[in-house]
């Protein structure tokens, strides 16, 4: 049981309880206390640090790859394809207009999408678009002539087997770690509480209020509950539409006089890489193993770590020794529709889910959105 005093402050009866210490959370209840300056809000967070998906991802600061586009485009309609493009670069322009450049530890190398050989039709797809693109790009951005083809520029990469290469200008690389520091430093500088070690078992709403019980029966209250666990919260609410997929990822060991600068998509972006530093960060390779990889567990396979080190040692760095110096996995949210969920799920308990893997780009604007839904309920 606990005692008077921690009834009395960590757990005392709260306006909004945000579960999930995310991009998404921790953006919801920085914007909901701008909102609400006397408001008493708390975030749970069921790990030591934001465990998921915002500290574990490569670090991307992208809103889609030519390929990418095409394959939304045959099955979206257009005006939702280029909806979509615009909130993610507009959520990156608010997370850029909060933080810093050293806070997010941002870097603008462009973006980069590789073909091989046997992708010359889908480069050929993706090059007759290219100026359909660019003017969408330019009256959602403002850049001209986002992308282009590079194709002189693959000899300075040293790729092997890659016949095709697209930039996309606007595109940076972030710190997801740093970024994250800095928003949780603002959120305690803000008088926002966040409490780790908080795993949410149960939400029960009754007398207007919602009980909050945790895995170790600690019980808090609070008058609103925002859902923002993305690929986890059908723990909480199994009826949602959003699935959890697993991302495995590794990182090399300092590689000297290391060329390759930006991020990569490869392989219809089911491959991803970029430069940390001189080092080489690889990831992706769900669609090896869909089934497997549809899970909230984290851990790297055989199958997929060897997919990781084939390509890493025939096409990104050929001929090259190179240490992997460590692997991890990270937990998104996906689902049928690219689209995220941020609704009412009863009077008193919002979510803000499904990020698609795009958590970066768009979750400060939903984190945004989902405080201002939670504010008019």
């Amino acid at each position: 049981m606990n005692s008077y005093w921690e009834h009395d402050t960590f757990l005392q009866k709260t306006d909004l309880a945000i579960i999930g210490s995310g991009i998404v959370g921790l953006n919801a209840a920085l914007h909901y206390r701008s909102l609400h300056p006397n408001a008493h809000i708390v975030v749970l967070e069921r790990g030591t640090l934001p465990t998921g998906a915002s500290t574990r991802n490569a670090g991307f600061a992208c809103f889609g790859s030519p390929t990418e586009l095409l394959d939304d485009l045959e099955h979206h309609r257009e005006e939702e394809v280029w909806s979509l493009v615009r909130e993610r670069w507009e959520g990156l322009q608010r997370l850029r207009s909060k933080l810093t450049v050293r806070q997010l530890g941002y870097v603008h190398h462009g973006g980069y999408e590789v073909f091989r050989e046997e992708e010359a039709p889908i480069f050929e797809a993706c090059k007759e678009k290219l100026e359909y693109f660019n003017t969408k790009f330019a009256e959602i951005t403002g850049w001209q002539g986002t992308f282009s083809v590079v194709d002189d520029y693959l000899p300075h990469l040293g790729f092997s087997g890659i016949q095709h290469i697209i930039r996309s200008r606007v595109e940076g690389q972030l710190h997801p770690a740093k970024m994250m520091q800095a928003l949780y430093q603002m959120a305690l500088q803000q008088g926002i509480q966040v409490l780790n070690g908080f795993e949410v078992k149960t939400l029960r709403e009754e007398n207007k209020q919602v009980e909050i019980v945790a895995s170790n029966g600690i019980r808090l209250q609070a008058k609103r509950v925002l859902v923002a666990t993305n690929g986890f919260a059908r723990h909480l609410l199994p009826e949602l539409a959003v699935n959890a997929a697993r991302n495995q990822v590794l990182i090399t060991a300092p590689i000297p006089d290391l060329k390759i600068r930006g991020c990569f998509h490869y392989d219809k972006g089911y491959f991803y890489f970029r430069n940390v530093r001189n080092r080489i960060l690889l990831g992706g390779g769900r669609n090896l193993a869909p089934e497997a990889e549809q899970t909230d567990q984290f851990g790297n396979t055989p199958l997929i770590q060897n997919a990781l080190k084939e390509i890493l040692r025939t096409v990104i760095l050929p001929n090259q020794e190179v240490e992997i110096a460590q692997w991890w996995s990270g937990i998104l949210g996906v689902g049928t529709q690219k689209k995220p969920i941020v609704a009412m799920q009863s009077s008193r308990v919002g979510i803000a889910v499904r990020m698609g893997g795009m958590g970066i780009a768009i979750g400060t604007s939903i984190g945004e959105r989902a405080a201002e839904m939670i504010s008019k309920s």
